[in-house]
Order: structure tokens, then C-alpha cells, then sequence
């Protein structure tokens, strides 16, 4: 029998080397992998980008003058009878007389001539103050629409165009002056469809050429027309003064397109329209006078100015709901 140190040392180890291949036998670590020599792909999908929310985008709106209204989202149309300034002073002309110097001072000496000599009425009525400024130099008229005015008469057709060309304005043409008049509705009358007494300052019981002259065919030229009253008040109402008598539109209203004073239009051959208050007709909106000529006028003949609607950016509901956050409290 072979002795253990025999057979150790065949195996070519000793017990201390035992413990040295016990040890050994361990796998070694790998090495790290080599860096690629290409960079690597990217991923699938881009991470989301942070960004600020989008704001809404501005709206195109026709816009008028705060003294007009707008009408079928295209045209301005003045929301009062006009009364008339001078366009270099400011200074109020008088409504009782033509808006332009030389024949304002005409008008008035020729008055002061033939007053007393009508009825009882008309001799005791004083002749409406000429502003001296009016008398005394070239007016350049221009047309203001405002509530609470007596509306400019004694006006051509002439002088129409021109105030409201003075006020950045022009006349209406006859199809833009119905339009206004019949309102969204598409009404004869801007009340309704039919004629109803009292409405409208229009068909007046009292004619102020018969309580002055006994006559209403003459002396339409006298100032002092629209200076009578009757048991309704007085025969020329102020703008704005008859609320039932309005054109609705988009929530505004346009005031006394018949009724009150008639109102010169955009026509070379002269016409006006309107009905003024003493005129007995019962047409409404399709009321008109083509009878002279565009330098025509008397007590009845006024001005209503209209505008192109103009087109400007506005910020949309929701972005006006923004701006108005941004501020903070």
C-alpha cells in the first residue's frame, strides 16, 4: 500500500499548493468593453418640448366711428341728424340759417326787411340770433352727430356733401340710406311694417307756413319755422328725442331716418329724403324728394352723413380673457 506522501507527490502538489489551486480556480474579471467607434442611435421618439401655449389669433372686425353705427358688418351711418360746426374754429352754427357766411347774412337781412308783415303770430316772433362769426366770414361747415341737438336745416345739397367731407364722411347713396333706414329687420318703417301716428316726428297737425304766412307754399326760407311749437312740443324735435323712431342695428340704433328733417343723399340730380315733420306723406322709408336741384334748401333739408366700415385687427374674445389675466392682482 502506497503511502499519502506518495501519492501527493505524484499528483506533482503539496497541501500548501492545495490551497493555492483551491484559490486559483476563481474565474479572472473581464476586461471593460471597448468604447464604440460609432455614436449611438437615437431614441425612438424625441422627449416632448416644453413650450408656452399657444395665443389665440387676432380677428379681423369692421369697425366705425364711436358716432355711427354699423350696418350689415360694411357700412357706418351717422346714429343722429347732424348739426354743423366750423371745421377751423369748432364754433356751433346756427341751425336756423344756411351753413355759410354770405348767404347766412343775406338770409337774415332780407328777414329783418319782411318781418310784420304776416300773420299776428309772425309780428310778435323774433327772427333766431345770427352768430356775428357767421355772418362776418366764410364758414367751412362740418357735420357732428351727437344727441340733444338741434339738427342743422337750411341746407343744400351743396353744403351737405361738403360738411360731411369736412367730418372725414360723405353722403349716403339712396340704396345705403334705405338700408340704414329699414333696419335688421327689413322693415317700411324703423318700427314695423306699418304706419303708426305719432311713431315718427312726421305729419305734424300744425304747418309753421300757415301759423306765420297762412300759407305752406311760401317763405320757406323764414328761420323761424323751425322755431314754432304746438301742443306736442316743438315742430323740430332735438336728435334722439323721438326713441320710438329708431333703425335697429347689431344692438345700436340710428334715430329719426324719417321724420324730423329730410336728409340730402348722394345724387347729382338732388334728392332728399326722410319725410320731414310737417310733410303729410305716410311712406317711411321709401320717402323722397326729387324735385331740385342740389342747390336747393329750406327750412326741411337737413344732413345724415355716412362712412365705409374700416377693417382692423382686434384680439378675440378668449385673448382679451388673457390679456386681462396677465396683469394679476
Amino acid at each position: 500500500m502506497r503511502s499519502w506522501p506518495l501519492l501527493l507527490a505524484a499528483l506533482g502538489c503539496t497541501s500548501g499548493e492545495t490551497n493555492t489551486l483551491s484559490s486559483s480556480s476563481q474565474p479572472e474579471p473581464l476586461p471593460p468593453p471597448a468604447a464604440p467607434s460609432f455614436a449611438p442611435s437615437l431614441p425612438s421618439s424625441a422627449p416632448e418640448a416644453v413650450s408656452a401655449a399657444p395665443r389665440p389669433q387676432l380677428v379681423s372686425k369692421p369697425r366705425c366711428p364711436s358716432d355711427m353705427v354699423l350696418v350689415k358688418q360694411r357700412l357706418c351711418v351717422d346714429r343722429f341728424e347732424s348739426h354743423l360746426v366750423d371745421e377751423r374754429t369748432g364754433a356751433v352754427l346756427s341751425p336756423y340759417y344756411p351753413p355759410e357766411g354770405p348767404r347766412a347774412a343775406y338770409v337774415h337781412k332780407m328777414w329783418e326787411g319782411l318781418k310784420g308783415t304776416g300773420t299776428e303770430l309772425e309780428q310778435k316772433m323774433d327772427l333766431p340770433t345770427l352768430p356775428a362769426f357767421q355772418r362776418e366770414r366764410a364758414m367751412r361747415p362740418k357735420a357732428v352727430s351727437r344727441k340733444d341737438r338741434v339738427p342743422q336745416a337750411y341746407a343744400s345739397g351743396k353744403d351737405a356733401s361738403v360738411a360731411c367731407k369736412n367730418a372725414g364722411k360723405r353722403l349716403c347713396t339712396r340704396d345705403e340710406w334705405r338700408l340704414a333706414c329699414r333696419g335688421e329687420q327689413d322693415r317700411d318703417f324703423p318700427y314695423g311694417d306699418k304706419y303708426e301716428r305719432g311713431k315718427c316726428n312726421t305729419v305734424r297737425d300744425t304747418h309753421p307756413g300757415i301759423l306765420l304766412w297762412e300759407n305752406p307754399s311760401i317763405n320757406h326760407t323764414d328761420p323761424r319755422f323751425n322755431k314754432i311749437s304746438d301742443k306736442q312740443g316743438p315742430l323740430l324735435r332735438k336728435t334722439g328725442a323721438t326713441p320710438s323712431c329708431a333703425s335697429e342695428w347689431e344692438g345700436d340704433k340710428i334715430y329719426d331716418m324719417v321724420g324730423n328733417v329730410d336728409e340730402w343723399i348722394d345724387d347729382p340730380e338732388g334728392t332728399f329724403v326722410g319725410a320731414f315733420y310737417a310733410r303729410g306723406k305716410k311712406d317711411g322709408c321709401q320717402s323722397g324728394v326729387e324735385a331740385h336741384v342740389l342747390s336747393y334748401a329750406d327750412y326741411s333739408t337737413g344732413v345724415r352723413c355716412c362712412a365705409d366700415a374700416t377693417t382692423s385687427s382686434l384680439p378675440s374674445a378668449n385673448e382679451q380673457a388673457l390679456d386681462g389675466n396677465e396683469g394679476g392682482t
